[in-house]
């Protein structure tokens, strides 16, 4: 449909859901399941998104998991932003950019339930691309929503009726995505939800089932249930390598792909903030946003903010190089990691637009020197591993 020649590793998974146990020492004990092969270190560069160079680079690429498959543009439209925080959002100036994005390429959304008002705005949207754009624009166009719910008792009619409501308020047939965020891992009904959800997929209402920060030790349960998983949506940023570590290993062995978000932490890896002090009251933009307040935390769990000016020189010299922003470059860096499908860019439908920053990472190519230079000041950073944990473990402190 997109011109476009993916090469995806997957992994089919046959067995069914199984035990709920889990242990920190032997993950996936007890049931008949499928085990997926370890090692204890991945031998050359196998990469899980798309093959050839170029191709690395094109605008599209599928997340696949045995039959199931969907192609999504490498950058995402993420849709946090509509919850509340970043100002108020009018209804039919969120819309008309929400077209702007589709026609200039970017027709991959990203939201959830609980994202305010996001779910009615993709309905309003699609319709208004079933009614006024070209047959090819609809096909082209994804709507990826999660459903993030409170840890009780997952019912069969429960999972049901929330996902419908997702339909009903997007005004879909069947979800492209539905990802599935839990919150508490010493409640295992995760995996009840998740039998429910695949389930749905069975009955044609999502097309494709996966994650949103889920750790490695989790999916690895998951994937041993039989539930087949496409994606897992984790924060990765030049500042949050979490996902490179363990998670990346995994992924590489079975065809689960990542969906980033976080990769230009709210705005703070910009020119905006390069060559200021927020330390210092009133000397610097404002931390007016949810996003800038919780990614200026992540700078400060990293090594503070003098560390964080000498990456943003740094990012500032590649991207002069290849006369690019600062947030074009550190995208385009998280894209060419092994194992990332796509990464989010957040929206402010109706109050501002990146378009041109964004299309601009489709032709961006990173060299040798260009890593060398990030690299170099990344690596200073402390390992966020050691002090947060695995992916998502933020969410579960």
């Amino acid at each position: 449909m997109f011109g476009c020649t993916s090469t995806t590793v997957h992994l089919q998974i046959q067995s069914p859901v199984g035990s709920n146990q889990r242990s920190r020492s032997r993950i996936g004990n007890g049931g008949p399941r499928r085990r997926i092969p370890t090692r204890r270190r991945l031998i050359g560069s196998t990469r899980c998104t798309i093959g050839a160079e170029e191709e690395t680079r094109s605008l599209v690429t599928v997340v696949k998991n045995g039959e199931d498959s969907l192609d999504i543009c490498r950058v995402l439209n993420g849709m946090w932003q509509t919850s509340g925080g970043w100002g108020p959002i009018d209804r039919d100036n969120a819309v008309d950019a929400m077209l702007y994005y589709a026609d200039a390429g970017l027709t991959t959304f990203d939201m959830a339930d609980h994202y305010g008002p996001a779910e009615d705005l993709y309905g309003i949207f699609i319709n208004k691309v079933r009614r006024e754009r070209p047959p090819e624009l609809l096909q082209q166009v994804r709507g990826l929503t999660k459903w993030v719910p409170p840890p009780v008792k997952m019912t069969a009619e429960y999972v049901k009726d929330n996902i419908n409501r997702s339909r009903r308020r997007m005004d879909v047939a069947c979800l492209d995505m539905l990802q599935f965020h839990w919150w508490d891992y010493s409640n295992p009904g995760y995996l009840d939800a998740l039998k429910h959800i695949t389930d749905l997929k069975e009955q044609g209402k999502i097309k494709t089932v996966a994650l949103t920060n889920f750790d490695t030790e989790r999916l690895h349960i998951i994937l041993e249930n039989g539930i087949p998983v496409v994606s897992n949506q984790v924060q990765h940023s030049i500042v949050d390598m979490r996902p490179q570590q363990r998670m990346a290993e995994l992924c590489q062995l079975t065809g689960v792909q990542l969906i980033t978000y976080g990769t230009v932490m709210g705005g703070l890896l910009s020119e905006k903030f390069l060559d200021t002090n927020i330390n210092i009251p009133f000397a610097g933009p404002p931390l007016n946003t949810p996003s800038l307040q919780k990614y200026k935390r992540m700078v400060d769990a990293w090594g503070g903010w003098g560390l964080f000016q000498t990456l943003l020189q740094a990012l500032k010299k590649v991207a002069a190089k290849h006369m690019v922003s600062i947030p074009t470059v550190a995208v385009r860096y998280v894209l060419d990691q092994p194992s990332v499908a796509g990464s989010m860019v957040g929206v402010r439908l109706g109050l501002s637009e990146h378009i041109k920053d964004t299309t601009a990472i489709f032709s961006l190519k990173l060299d040798e020197e260009d890593f060398n230079c990030i690299n170099e000041v990344s690596k200073k950073g402390r390992d966020l591993m050691t002090i947060i944990g695995d992916c998502g473990d933020e969410y579960r402190a």
